[in-house]
């Protein structure tokens, strides 16, 4: 027999995860839990007004089981749609939405033509007052009504070129196809979403949940120079409220005013456990790229092939992205990306070249700057809050006490992979390490045979 009312209702609401889980991750798709929908309600009505509810025409084109509009009071002011026919059918039998306007669409795909440009007659989807809404909110008509966009949109990304991240093949929509200036930002899903609002929706508010990358991540730095909106406010929640997320990052809750150019080089939000609890403020920042702590080591010029290494002595199987060498170079640092959630697993230093590149040639010119990365990189811990936070250059003289300090702790770091080994073997050649990274000398620590370098002690002798 079929579920109680309220079992039905429960699982109406929770049809996403009974999807497979490689299809939730696929497309990106996660469910809005109910009790950060509160959250988010009590911040549109802090931010737009207590009566936002009569006073906005509310479109969620990405509205899934409909989550974010279960706790609308004027539903005949909303406007939901969603990729799947699925979806809609499940809408529609719910008495919950009883009011609201739900159709199909393929807000990605559909009425967008070769050019990047929006015509409706293409699908005829959407429906005739939503149109009129939107020509009448363009056209600044007396009376018109505001236009919310109320989304939690897909945070699918596509694979990066060596296929180790994303989804292969997600981010091609007709909506990519006039992003080819955007760069990396164009590979996300919920920026293909902002692209078209901010074509399509001017005037309206947004308020959206996403990670932060389109705040401060610096390969979003092309997109945020399209991004003019205005913010309002917001909170930040755990990503781990959100089920089948895997990670610990902020998801950002930010409302937007599209109609005012204003644009912001930080944004404060509140920031919520995955419960939903107050736990303190956040500040996220946009800093030129230039700032960023991975420019401050400039890049060297390479030639010649060294051994590329994927562990300490264990050379790369096969082929290698970098297997290149600087004259003169002691070592290689390994230092991927510049947010907290990559420093802690993606820095290293190895005494030839790491085969993923993504680093730095070490000298003994930059060595001390090698060495205040290298430990910045792996003394701040990563949680939750930060993890997105990016590292930034120095902004004053540093101290030879406090040089000293993160070389010795380099040194001495289990992230130190620099050895020296002979008979190692690739591209069916032998070859040999030398470590550059001993501070002692034979006698100190008693070796049995001359070391082959001792640059290191060298160098702290001054």
């Amino acid at each position: 027999r079929p579920p109680e009312q309220k079992h039905r209702h429960y699982l109406l609401e929770r049809r996403d995860s009974l999807l497979p889980l490689d299809d939730q991750k696929f497309k990106g798709a996660f469910y809005t839990p109910l009790h950060i929908v509160d959250k988010a309600y009590d911040q549109l009505a802090a931010t737009l007004g207590a009566d936002w509810q009569q006073k906005y025409i509310v479109w969620d084109m990405c509205a899934g089981v409909g989550n974010l509009e279960a706790k609308h009071s004027n539903l005949r002011n909303v406007f939901m749609s969603t990729l799947d026919a699925e979806d809609v059918t499940i809408m529609r039998s719910n008495p919950a939405f009883a009011g609201a306007e739900i159709f199909q669409y393929d807000y990605l795909n559909d009425d967008v033509d070769d050019f990047g440009q929006i015509d409706y007659a293409f699908s005829d989807k959407l429906p005739m007052a939503l149109r009129q809404a939107i020509a009448d909110a363009k056209a600044g008509k007396k009376g018109a009504k505001s236009i919310l966009v109320l989304i939690n949109p897909p945070y699918g990304e596509a694979a990066n070129t060596q296929g180790k991240a994303g989804k292969t093949g997600i981010a091609t929509t007709r909506v990519s196809h006039g992003m080819n200036d955007l760069g990396y930002a164009a590979r996300e899903l919920f920026v293909q979403f902002l692209h078209r609002i901010m074509l399509e929706l001017p005037n309206a508010n947004l308020a959206m949940f996403s990670t932060l990358k389109y705040i401060n991540a610096p390969n979003f730095a092309l997109f945020r120079e399209r991004w003019k909106a205005q913010y309002l406010d917001g909170f930040v929640l755990h990503s781990k409220a959100f089920d089948a997320l895997s990670g610990n990052f902020p998801i950002g809750f930010l409302i937007w005013d599209l109609s005012i150019i204003d644009p912001t080089s930080s944004v404060t939000t509140i920031a919520l456990d995955r419960e939903g609890n107050i736990v303190g403020e956040k500040t996220f920042f946009d800093v030129p790229n230039k700032r960023m702590l991975s420019a401050w080591i400039p890049g060297l010029k390479a030639s010649g092939q060294v051994i590329p290494l994927k562990n300490a002595v264990t050379p790369q199987d096969g082929h290698a992205k970098v297997s290149t060498w600087h004259e003169g170079a002691i070592g290689h640092m390994l230092a991927n990306s510049n947010d907290l959630q990559n420093a802690g697993i993606l820095t290293a230093i190895f005494s030839s070249v790491y085969s993923a590149g993504n680093g730095y040639y070490i000298t003994p010119e930059n060595l001390w700057q090698a060495a205040i990365v290298f430990s910045l990189r792996r003394l701040i811990k990563a949680t939750w809050l930060n993890n997105r936070d990016q590292f930034l250059q120095p902004a004053q003289p540093l101290s030879e006490e406090f040089k000293s300090d993160c070389l010795v702790w380099m040194l001495f770091s289990g992230s130190n992979l620099t050895a020296g080994a002979d008979g190692l073997r690739w591209n069916d050649q032998d070859w040999s390490l030398t470590n550059h990274f001993i501070p002692f000398t034979e006698v100190e620590i008693g070796a049995k045979a001359r070391f082959e370098s001792d640059f290191m002690v060298r160098y702290m002798a001054g």
